[in-house]
């Protein structure tokens, strides 16, 4: 039944054929993808010319924004050299306007670059750590947004002395609330997400977690968010100076529509060019926000993702006293809080051992607690979960109590995580190439393309024959046989000492489920790495392992070898697992059921 690795793709790589004209269209830069949307380059053109005119004022203009001249005043648009005329105090009504530009993008970058400085840090930190730090965040926030803005803007201007800078500074603060709760949102819809459980796994720390899976993920909703903030920061400077709040010496839209306001029955068009010009900018910038979620968002499909583990130079770990076995569990116990505070048990007593080279099966049906076991041994339990009693040890390390910062240096180098289910665990923004790339340089320092090199050798090792192709491609364009392939060189990349699979072949069909278990035979040899199996196939088991360990309600009832156990099981349950297999000796027993009666009366 072993398969050699070489051979084993093209049986379910051809199968995997897409339409070269979809595939290139997936594969065009987010760039590349603006430049074909034509509202996109219609408000971008727009505001790059309005932002290009104010910085080029000194060479546009013959005279400065608040340069004023008899001759000026009121003047017709084109008379005595002003293009657009002069207002009633005689300035020139195209400088002051190009100004005002100037004015609006210091206001827009102010204001916007604190709120989202301030909203997107804590959102992150809001929405991705535990519960008590929440809180404190929240708190924070909600008592930030009970200060009436506006008015205390207003009160401040002693403080401000009238500089607008330091106004749009104080105004990002007042912004960031609603940032923090837009981005604290988004982050708790995809903090639970397996491939933001798969990059923990794999070793990454959580600030890289943050700025590389959850950030990149939840950026399309920040950037239209973006285009409203500045959009409001301009705004509201504007009407600031609209009611003659700052220095008047600055010019500004809203203090040039007040002034045009004023005039309004003698020179009308004197309110008309900033009033146009400011709704230009605030609608262009909308627009601008909306394609670029567009593009952002819709290029890829949604979710997925794991992070490639990297070289390991050392382990870190150390040999130390203890019961004999690379990996061994001692009556270890994971429980959670009930409704009533009190703490329920769901993985009780289990204890275990696993040596270099073996393959243990953790059999038992869904919900006995396979897969929260094998969490407790990564270190990567939900926070609301406690482990009550036990130990974890790891070639002599104990693992339970270590910080988050020491377990960064043992998952993904020392221990390793095949998920289940890999087209969700492949992150859908980012390349597969990507993926492994950012994972081995994590670990090893090493040049980029020494890594991509490296990638591409690993995913040859586990059997992708045009590995050069699936480094290129984004999940979407490849199996669930090559992504569970890709999952495992990502996984055995640090030659790991224990590698975890769980439930390894659930999405996959017959055929590629053997080559996958066949692949994991053969790297367990290459590399006498231990392999814990969880599974609730007991055909997986018979195949693969050495070992087997029955789980039942969290404990574990019967362990032995494979041959013993299916030849002679001991206990109650593992017998009814064993009798609850069809082969082409089986037949059913039991009393035809409700349903089944129903159906024999209907064919009478």
């Amino acid at each position: 039944m072993s398969t050699a690795p070489g051979n084993a793709t093209p049986a379910h790589g051809q199968g995997d054929r897409h339409d070269p004209a979809e595939a290139a269209a997936s594969g065009r830069s987010p760039l590349r993808r603006l430049l074909r949307d034509s509202q996109a380059v219609l408000s971008a053109g727009i505001l790059l010319v309005i932002v290009a005119l104010g910085l080029l004022t000194p060479l546009i203009t013959d005279h400065g924004p608040n340069q004023a001249s008899l001759e000026a005043i009121n003047a017709d648009a084109g008379s005595h050299g002003y293009l657009l005329g002069g207002d009633k105090s005689g300035r020139d009504i195209f400088a002051r306007l190009l100004s005002s530009v100037n004015t609006s993008v210091v206001a827009a970058l102010i204001g916007t670059g604190i709120a989202l400085a301030i909203g997107v840090a804590f959102g992150l930190i809001g929405g991705y750590y535990d519960r008590r730090l929440r809180a404190v965040t929240e708190w924070v926030f909600s008592l930030v947004m009970t200060f009436p803005g506006l008015l205390l803007l207003i009160v401040l201007l002693p403080v401000t002395n009238g500089d607008y800078r330091v106004t749009m500074m104080i105004f990002g603060v007042l912004l960031s609330p609603g940032v923090y709760r837009l981005v604290r949102n988004l982050v708790l819809s995809v903090r639970n997400e397996l491939y933001v459980d798969a990059a923990r796994v794999s070793g990454l720390p959580d600030r890289r977690i943050l700025s590389r899976h959850i950030l990149y993920t939840v950026r399309g909703p920040v950037v239209i968010a973006t285009a409203f903030l500045a959009g409001a920061s301009i705004g509201v400077q504007s009407g600031l100076a609209f009611l003659g709040v700052g220095s008047s010496t600055v010019p500004s839209f809203g203090a040039m529509i007040a002034d045009g306001f004023t005039n309004f029955y003698e020179e009308p068009l004197q309110f008309l060019w900033p009033s146009l010009t400011l709704g230009v900018i605030t609608a262009s910038l909308v627009l601008l926000g909306n394609s670029l979620r567009d593009v952002l968002e819709g290029g890829l499909p949604g979710p997925s993702r794991i992070t490639a583990p990297a070289p390991r130079p050392t382990t870190g770990l150390t040999t130390g006293a203890g019961p004999s076995g690379l990996l061994t569990v001692e009556d270890l116990a994971v429980a959670y809080p009930t409704s009533s505070g009190e703490l329920k048990e769901v993985v009780s007593g289990v204890t275990l051992s696993l040596e270099a080279g073996e393959t243990l099966g953790l059999v038992g049906e869904s919900g006995s607690g396979k897969t929260q076991t094998a969490f407790a041994i990564l270190g990567v339990l939900p926070a609301e979960a406690v482990v009550t009693r036990g130990s974890v040890r790891l070639d002599g390390r104990e693992l339970l109590g270590l910080s988050e910062r020491e377990l960064c240096g043992v998952r993904g180098r020392a221990v390793a995580y095949v998920p289940q289910e890999p087209m969700s665990n492949l992150d859908p923004s980012s390349t597969v190439g990507s993926q492994l790339v950012e994972g081995i340089r994590t670990a090893t320092p090493m040049s980029r393309r020494e890594a991509g090199e490296h990638a591409i050798a690993l995913l040859s090792r586990v059997g992708i024959s045009d590995s050069r192709r699936v480094f290129a491609s984004y999940p979407h364009q490849i199996s669930g046989g090559m992504a569970q392939r890709v999952l495992i060189a990502a996984a055995v990349a640090s030659r790991p000492l224990l590698l975890i699979a769980d439930e390894p072949t659930t999405a996959l069909d017959v055929t590629v489920q053997a080559e996958i278990l066949d692949l994991l035979r053969d790297l367990r040899k290459e590399l006498n790495m231990a392999l814990l199996l969880v599974t609730h196939d007991f055909g997986v088991v018979a195949d693969s392992c050495d070992r087997v360990a029955v789980m039942q309600q969290g404990e574990i009832v019967e362990t032995g070898d494979v041959l013993d156990l299916f030849s002679a099981p001991g206990h109650p349950y593992t017998r009814t697992l064993l009798g609850s297999l069809l082969d082409e000796h089986s037949a059913r027993t039991d009393q035809p059921g409700v349903a089944d009666e129903s159906r024999q009366k209907e064919a009478r």
